[in-house]
């Protein structure tokens, strides 16, 4: 029997009906070099029609289909109507003020590799999966880990700042570095605080690191140096778990661009605009979508 779950998310200003219109931050220019980001919006046609009761309504249903830890269990988003809508394309990155949504996948202390299923309508949160089989990692993830909404990686763009390397076709990770363990579905309010430039295989796989903003030290940290203050060896416990976690199955460690290092939260802003751009493109098929769901 499919389980539902009411959780709090972030409102917004942007709207989904016959035509999906979505939330495209425009970069302008602030004191001290710093990045900013205003909201414009863009307007989609959408094959399907959609409601705007899960952007408005702050309460955001989710659905839990098949039992946990099985190949057929979905966590699935409704509106307020009970609709299902897309945590990857219809919950907003940024409400202003330098926050943004984050999305939880796996839960602090788990090790279910969860993920959300980018070429399955509706894009609901799932477990990864190897010629199937469960995917777990080998060893518990010691933080909240998720994605940022409205974000993508761009396989067919190289980064010249990190060894020319291709996007990894996902949503931008986040790494929430706070002291509660968060339920899958839950979509919380953050803000970056750095970022790593993880190369998998040749792709890149942006880490983005953050705090939920209802963390009882949200307050004190603010960019990269804040973060070796108050949470210090964190940075580098997340840049060594996700370089190693892969040696237990045979497979070589991952690497970091950026020379090893983590860059500070103007970068991380930087690359959370830049793949909302490609996102942007994508959804409006500027380029070729391939296998992924754009709803």
């Amino acid at each position: 029997m499919a389980a539902t779950r009411v959780i709090t998310a972030a409102s917004a200003t942007s709207c989904f009906l016959a035509k999906r219109a979505f939330v495209l931050p425009a970069k302008r220019s602030c004191g001290g070099g710093a990045l900013c980001f205003n909201r414009r919006a863009l307007v989609l046609k959408s094959k399907r029609p959609f409601s705007c009761s899960a952007i408005y309504n702050p309460l955001v249903k989710v659905k839990e289909e098949g039992q946990p830890e099985t190949l057929d269990y979905r966590v699935f988003f409704l509106d307020g109507s009970g609709k299902k809508v897309s945590p990857w394309h219809d919950i907003p990155l940024t409400l202003g003020d330098g926050v943004y949504n984050f999305i939880v996948e796996i839960p602090k202390e788990s090790k279910a590799k969860m993920e959300v299923a980018t070429d399955e309508d509706f894009t609901p949160i799932k477990q990864d999966t190897k010629k199937g089989k469960l995917r777990y990692y080998p060893y518990n993830i010691n933080w909240n880990y998720g994605l940022l909404p409205q974000t993508w990686e761009d396989p067919s763009q190289a980064n010249a700042e990190v060894e020319e390397a291709f996007g990894d076709n996902d949503p931008v990770d986040v790494v929430e570095i706070g002291e509660t363990q968060r339920k899958i579905g839950e979509v919380l309010k953050i803000k970056p605080l750095a970022a790593l430039a993880m190369i998998d295989e040749g792709e890149l796989d942006w880490k983005i690191v953050a705090i939920s903003l209802d963390d009882p030290k949200a307050h004190l940290v603010n960019d990269v140096d804040d973060v070796e203050k108050h949470f210090p060896g964190t940075l580098t416990a997340i840049r060594d778990w996700f370089r190693d976690y892969k040696i237990p199955d045979g497979k070589p460690a991952n690497r970091f661009g950026l020379g090893d290092k983590p860059a500070n939260k103007e970068y991380a802003l930087k690359i959370i605009h830049e793949t909302n751009e490609s996102w942007a493109k994508l959804v409006k098929r500027s380029v070729d979508p391939g296998d992924l769901s754009l709803f």
